[in-house]
């Protein structure tokens, strides 16, 4: 029956090919030639990958349409085209890899001057890229042999796509004996120090930014190559290379424009301008009204910043930060910004590190009677906690800001949104006074509050935080523990584990990198910070996250204590392990479901 009403179809795109005279474009404008080319129509195949047809290709993607056409149909033709050559045909990718006189082509499309079409530029690196990953060594080999290759994507990193050319060369080069010998290559162009430098004043302000984001995604891509690799395997050069003292350094010059030194803490109070006079943003309408001044991307850096610091209980970085009233100006705004919970969480980050260190001038517990016998020592400078309580008034804040929300509640109105971070910072108050590194000293400090707030705050801790306790309850303040959001985040994931351990390491890296940092190049306070315009506040605002990831994160030991790590895992381990002898799944036994199930829910 089938075949007598012959319902076997041929495609149009077929009945094209019959002509002799059929051109590229005819086939182009059906609408099927995309997915008749990636199911393999051997005949289709055959003709795009002709000669003239592949030019032709290429030609689309690297030259400016013109401008006489309809908007709309200017880029249809050059998108097919991109798509035609980037549908993962091998065929295809055959005839592009292997005929250099196609890849000249491409290539005299970053001989252009710039600006780039962004359109352009992005079939451009699409195709490129797709090479890189399909014909790896002809490629690579190809671009090596230009000299001047790196320096005309850099010439061009204001197109986004040029930037993720950058990447697809770091991350999509196999076997890992090729990608070594690309990484360095681009070592060998001063990639990084190229990049560093176009993070500039007087640069342009997408190829800061573009800029900045490239450094980012290199760190990430490598840290991320670097722990799925074996240790066997070469370090990366890139990497190295940012790590090195010479491009923190370019970074911190070329963020405030000023003489080139390395020291971190001297360009603290650079930082702390930025969150007393932030570069201007507009009102915004958010879900709870008009904010007449956001917080901004600027700001919420910079406390992230802060708060890795002070994870690292570095003496001269804490000092520092506690002269500038670093953490007072940033409770400030914790209380200013009630529904930015990202800034919340980082304010929560620096009151757990100053509370899981000795402050200043430890005094001696309560049973230490024996006056020959000295405490142990402390940091004389560390975070202070007496700084906590009594310069930022830590704990009056606390009940102002409770009694404030419950008169909002009792009124109608709706729970502020740092109500669940503020738990959290009071709870730890509390855990710390019952068992913590610095619970004499909170014990001495709660007893020289004023009268009136020490009974507020007994009253509050007794009836307030006690009344919904299990919820309320935090562990004893560790950073690896921590995570953002709302107080609702008692709900139990299903894969909770998976993430703290993921959590836990990433935290611990950020501190081993940071402490390392500290460590590495030492720091020294300078003079009165210079003052900035307008302009340089707008250029901070897109280079503060660069920094706070590259002047932070990047300066990781070479061989770094995986102990936290381990232990982690140790600990993921020991949940599927019942301390009883491993079940043999071949032993015949009754089936019992019930205990199946329980089973199925841890």
């Amino acid at each position: 029956m089938f075949w007598k009403f012959d319902l076997h179809t041929t495609s149009h795109i077929d009945q094209l090919l019959d002509r002799e005279d059929v051109t590229l474009r005819e086939l182009m404008e059906e609408d099927d030639v995309l997915q008749e080319c990636k199911a393999q129509n051997r005949r289709l195949l055959l003709f795009l990958s002709q000669d003239h047809c592949m030019q032709e290709l290429v030609s689309l993607i690297t030259t400016e349409p013109s401008a006489e056409l309809e908007e709309r149909s200017r880029f249809k033709f050059p998108n097919i085209a991109c798509e035609l050559l980037t549908s993962d045909v091998s065929i295809i990718n055959d005839k592009l890899g292997a005929d250099e006189s196609l890849l000249e082509m491409l290539y005299r499309f970053l001989e252009q001057d710039p600006p780039l079409n962004p359109l352009l530029a992005s079939f451009f690196s699409k195709t490129i890229g797709n090479l890189i990953a399909r014909k790896t060594e002809q490629v690579i080999t190809f671009l090596k042999k230009k000299e001047g290759f790196i320096g005309l994507v850099l010439k061009h990193i204001d197109a986004s796509a040029m930037m993720d050319l950058l990447l697809r060369l770091i991350s999509c080069v196999e076997p890992a004996p090729l990608r070594q010998e690309v990484l360095h290559w681009l070592n060998e162009e001063r990639l990084v120090q190229r990049l560093t430098e176009l993070i500039h004043t007087g640069k342009d302000e997408e190829r800061q930014s573009n800029a900045s984001q490239t450094l980012c995604d290199i760190i990430r891509l490598s840290r991320d190559q670097a722990n799925q690799m074996q240790e066997s395997v070469e370090a990366d050069p890139l990497l190295a290379v940012l790590e090195s003292q010479d491009s923190v350094a370019g970074l911190l010059k070329n963020m405030f424009d000023g003489e080139r030194k390395m020291q971190l803490s001297s360009h603290l109070k650079d930082f702390q301008q930025l969150l007393l006079d932030p570069p201007k943003k507009s009102a915004i309408l958010t879900t709870v009204g008009v904010l007449e001044q956001p917080l901004g991307n600027a700001r919420l850096h910079v406390a992230r910043l802060v708060a890795s610091l002070l994870q690292t209980n570095a003496p001269s970085m804490c000092q520092e930060l506690c002269s500038l009233a670093t953490m007072d100006l940033l409770l400030d705004l914790f209380f200013k910004y009630t529904w930015n919970n990202f800034l919340h969480f980082q304010v929560e980050l620096c009151v757990a590190a100053i509370l899981n260190h000795p402050s200043t001038e430890e005094r001696p517990g309560p049973g230490l009677q024996n006056h020959d016998e000295k405490p142990a020592e402390s940091d004389p400078e560390a975070p202070s906690g007496e700084g906590l309580f009594q310069k930022c008034r830590l704990v009056q804040r606390i009940l102002d800001a409770w009694e404030e929300n419950d008169k909002i509640q009792s009124d109608g109105g709706t729970r502020r949104g740092n109500m669940g971070h503020l738990t959290k910072i009071a709870n730890m108050v509390v855990q710390n006074l019952e068992k913590g590194p610095v619970q004499a000293q909170i014990a001495d400090l709660i007893k020289e509050l004023p009268e009136d707030c020490r009974g507020r705050w007994e009253s509050f801790v007794d009836e307030t935080l006690r009344e919904d306790e299990p919820r309320n309850t935090v562990e004893l303040v560790s950073t690896h523990n921590m995570h953002s959001s709302s107080e609702d985040d008692d709900m139990e994931s299903p894969f909770p584990n998976d993430l703290s351990l993921q959590q836990a390491f990433s935290d611990y890296q950020i501190q081993q990198m940071t402490a390392n940092f500290v460590d590495q190049f030492g720091f020294k306070r300078r003079g009165s910070s210079a003052e900035h315009d307008e302009n340089s506040k707008a250029l901070l605002c897109q280079l503060i996250p660069v920094c706070v990831c590259v002047c932070v994160c990047v300066c990781v030991c070479r061989q770094a204590n995986a102990a936290a790590f381990e232990a982690c895992c140790k600990e993921r381990i020991r949940q599927f392990d019942d301390a009883e002898e491993e079940e043999d799944i071949w032993e015949e036994k009754e089936i019992n479901y019930a205990t199946q199930a329980k089973s199925r829910t841890r």
